[in-house]
């Protein structure tokens, strides 16, 4: 894989692993959906100020359907999961996402994933399930976990639809066009349920600063630039450097250490990663 392409599937997650400590510590922990809705709002204005574009009346339905599930409904989940659950664990569980696109390739478009990709996802997952079994004060929210989930499942149908249906925007517009209308989709529940909202200190406003340009528009350009040159479970699986980096930050921030067996699991975690860039041979179709 070439450098560059590898830095823009490596890139995002490591940058997203910082927003479950963010939304937990600096954040407005008890607004996920307005904490959701500026996530995608603000970069999203600034890409389209950036590049105008007007994309084509027959790319508005498709744009429509991945906006909802790659950003509206994806982040009104992942924020309140977030809000509610230990940062590792949370990213544990959006984490499936390799696994969900695995299956629902088969289910929805009969795609077979190569066999070398399909098993570098189950020992990536394997790795992140042993990072995160190790520590014993990790405390289950039902609902908080089934928003997880859902957040997985909905950027994974996503992540799949446009692969395959192509869209001709250009990546720029592309990803500013998805986080407007990810985030208009949000605004109206944000301003049902969490307004009015309180005046921001000066380390929310930089929290949010920081989400808006390295959380959200650096990384979601990346990832939407590697993904029409990759298979969907293969991008999918760098996902697994997530809950990896809000293990890290934890360490570094917060003083907690790594034991042995997370160090075990993080080996395993690249072992599967490593594993899914092999040649092997092709998918097949039918």
């Amino acid at each position: 894989m070439p450098i560059r392409l590898l830095l823009c599937a490596v890139i995002p997650p490591i940058l997203w692993g910082t927003t479950y400590w963010l939304t937990t510590a600096v954040l407005w922990t008890e607004r996920p959906l307005s904490t959701a809705m500026i996530r995608l709002l603000v970069p999203g204005l600034i890409l389209l100020c950036l590049r105008r574009y007007w994309p084509r009346a027959q790319d508005w339905p498709p744009l429509l359907v991945v906006s909802l599930l790659c950003m509206g409904l994806m982040h009104a989940c992942l924020f309140y999961s977030a809000s509610r659950l230990a940062g590792p664990l949370a990213a544990l569980l959006v984490c499936t996402q390799p696994l969900l696109v695995w299956a629902l390739a088969w289910l929805l478009f009969r795609q077979r994933t190569r066999w070398i990709i399909s098993c570098g996802a189950v020992l990536g997952f394997c790795g992140i399930t042993l990072v995160l079994v190790a520590p014993s004060r990790m405390q289950w929210d039902m609902p908080a976990a089934l928003a997880a989930l859902l957040a997985s499942a909905s950027m994974g149908l996503g992540t799949l639809l446009m692969k395959r249906w192509k869209l001709n925007i250009p990546p720029l517009p592309f990803v500013g066009w998805q986080l407007l209308l990810g985030g208009l989709m949000v605004l109206p529940f944000a301003a049902w349920f969490e307004f009015p909202l309180p005046l921001p200190t000066l380390r929310e406003v930089s929290g949010y600063g920081f989400l808006t340009l390295f959380g959200t528009l650096l990384p979601y350009y990346l990832w939407f630039k590697a993904l029409p040159q990759l298979d969907p479970v293969q991008l999918s699986l760098f996902l697994l450097l997530s809950p990896l980096s809000a293990i890290c930050i934890g360490y570094l921030l917060l003083g907690q250490a790594l034991t042995p067996w997370q160090l075990l699991g993080a080996v395993v975690v690249f072992a599967g990663i490593l594993l899914s860039q092999l040649q092997g041979p092709a998918a097949a179709r039918r």
